[in-house]
């Protein structure tokens, strides 16, 4: 396999890496607040749809994301309110939201744009664009000198093509996603509210007894959340692809959630862990039957892996992950 080659998968790894990470830290910041949430994949589908209907609709990309953001922050609000406030199941709260947002999705944008359940193509107004970085072998180089980028990056050193291919080209929100890795390293290992935070999803009672609000602080969470989904789904319908299809999250919020898992609620585990699901689907894009001797794996079963992983990963062969001791309990303030 040429050096060029690898790079351009690790390329698609971060790509597609990129929403797994996003749910992955939206479940993160929930889950160590004690709310469990089923519904990431429900708050990625309707922040999808919100997003690439309104960015058709307008053609500013950036109304569209912000419409993907508050659709997925109502849904959120919805979990919070049937978990936190009347405490509810938050199993059964997430699985409704996921059927909620798979029926009206396809439902509104059937109504709102009749094409069979999904909206029209984006143009290039109403999508996010790659970021040529400074230095880097982009489209303006090659139309300066009349030949195909893919031709001028062949032609780079090993340096340059790594610089031009890996790091230079992707969307903003790319960059956004994984700047938000040690973000949230931060914001929950070294402030106030990050331990304050973790203390609800391990011991509400005793945050309540030190007088914060247990409530309030699970509401911030399940707000964090609600965002992390937006921006996820909007990246996938306006920066992955270029406009919303019906189930286009293709069960993208439950292998976050498997990632999240694999890396026991660590934000820099959860990265690596949604870079290796990511890895998988773009071994599977890129080559569509591989040949081991006289064995050729079918393309079906690429497409299985990540899937397959994340069984492998909830059977528990990835070592006992402990999730926070009042994880998915309700609290009862005592009077």
């Amino acid at each position: 396999m040429e050096f060029l080659t690898i790079i351009q998968v690790l390329d698609s790894t971060v790509r597609l890496a990129t929403p797994l990470l996003l749910a992955c830290l939206a479940g993160l910041f929930s889950e160590r607040a004690g709310i469990f949430d089923i519904g990431l994949e429900g708050k990625m589908l309707m922040a999808a749809f919100l997003s690439a209907a309104v960015a058709a609709v307008t053609g500013n990309v950036w109304l569209g994301l912000l419409a993907g953001i508050a659709s997925s922050l109502v849904l959120a609000g919805l979990h919070g309110v049937a978990s936190i406030t009347f405490r509810g199941n938050q199993l059964i709260s997430g699985v409704a939201i996921n059927f909620l947002a798979a029926g009206m999705t396809v439902l509104i944008a059937q109504d709102w744009f009749q094409q069979g359940g999904r909206t029209p193509s984006l143009l290039r107004e109403g999508r996010f664009g790659g970021l040529e970085l400074p230095f880097a072998i982009g489209p303006s180089d090659a139309e300066a000198a009349g030949r195909p980028l893919s031709e001028l990056i062949a032609e780079a050193g090993m340096f340059q093509q790594i610089y031009s291919e890996l790091l230079s080209g992707h969307s903003i929100l790319v960059y956004a996603a994984f700047l938000a890795v040690p973000l949230t390293w931060w914001v929950l290992f070294r402030t106030r509210f990050g331990l304050r935070l973790r203390a609800v999803g391990e011991n509400p009672a005793a945050v309540d007894t030190a007088g914060v609000s247990v409530v309030g602080l699970r509401f911030a969470a399940v707000a964090i959340c609600g965002l992390l989904c937006g921006i996820a789904g909007a990246y996938l319908a306006t920066a992955l692809q270029a406009g919303f299809v019906k189930d286009m999250t293709a069960g993208r919020g439950f292998i976050a959630l498997a990632a999240l898992i694999f890396a026991k609620w660590r934000p820099w585990h959860a990265m690596g862990a949604c870079l290796l699901f990511g890895l998988l689907q773009a071994v599977a894009l890129r080559f569509q039957n591989i040949e081991l001797g006289s064995v050729t794996i079918p393309v079906q079963v690429m497409d299985a892996l990540p899937y397959i992983l994340t069984v492998v990963i909830l059977a528990g062969f990835v070592g006992k992950a402990i999730p926070p001791r009042a994880g998915g309990e309700p609290y009862v303030k005592e009077r």
